[in-house]
């Protein structure tokens, strides 16, 4: 990985939001939306110096442009979002540890990590938001508010559950929320709603409107509805 930093952004003790594209796209569909809706400052971008796929426009390839953004708004830091994340498991630790790193550099207190949660649970156009956490002291916390765990043991992979591992390693509180989604091939706009008001909830901090979330989401089931 490659890391290069533009700026230094004016923070003080700020959270970190990361996370990175998964099923259902969810991943980047809340990143991207806290970027716009809080119109988010670049600071940094992590390149990836080996490409995972090529472009084949018809005749000829182009090389995608692999990054990922680190940006930040009134003690906010925001990761990922995007296109993808690193295939090779080197890549992906260096890219959790750069988060970690910068996450020092700021003294942040705290990761939210989030993504997509795969069931077989019919849930119509509400689907719920689980949260797991670095220790069991914090979910107690968090389970006072009201806010389900994730139901049972399970693996997460990718960044959206390793960055808590190094969270936890590194001694800073984390928090992950993945949303409920049936069809992971399918961009799931509801289950990046029902996370961006769980974020709002845990952070009270506010993100901005969803409605063209919701148009979204409608859009796409109707489109598979037909």
């Amino acid at each position: 990985m490659e890391f290069i930093q533009y700026s230094e952004p004016n923070v003080v003790k700020p959270i970190i939001i990361a996370a990175m594209q998964d099923m259902g796209n969810v991943g980047s569909i809340v990143i991207n939306f806290i970027n716009d809706a809080l119109k988010t400052k670049k600071f940094r971008i992590a390149k990836t110096l080996f490409p995972t796929y090529v472009i084949d426009k018809g005749g000829y390839i182009e090389l995608p442009d692999e990054s990922w953004e680190y940006r930040y708004t009134d003690d906010l830091i925001v990761f990922g979002g995007g296109k993808g994340q690193p295939q090779s498991n080197s890549e992906l630790n260096a890219l959790c540890q750069d988060v970690i790193d910068v996450s020092k550099k700021y003294s942040a207190k705290f990761i939210y990590t989030l993504g997509g949660f795969h069931t077989n649970r019919i849930f119509e156009k509400n689907p719920k938001t689980y949260i797991t956490t670095t220790s069991q002291e914090l979910t107690k916390q968090v389970g006072g508010l009201g806010i389900d765990t994730t139901p049972q043991k399970s693996i997460i992979t990718g960044f959206n559950g390793l960055i808590l591992g190094f969270a936890k390693k590194n001694n800073i509180q984390g928090i992950g929320m993945y949303g409920e989604l049936n069809e992971p091939e399918i961009p799931q706009y509801r289950a990046a709603i029902s996370i961006i008001k769980i974020i709002e909830k845990l952070t009270y901090r506010k993100l901005g409107d969803t409605t063209q979330l919701e148009i979204m989401a409608q859009e796409i089931e109707q489109k598979f509805k037909n």
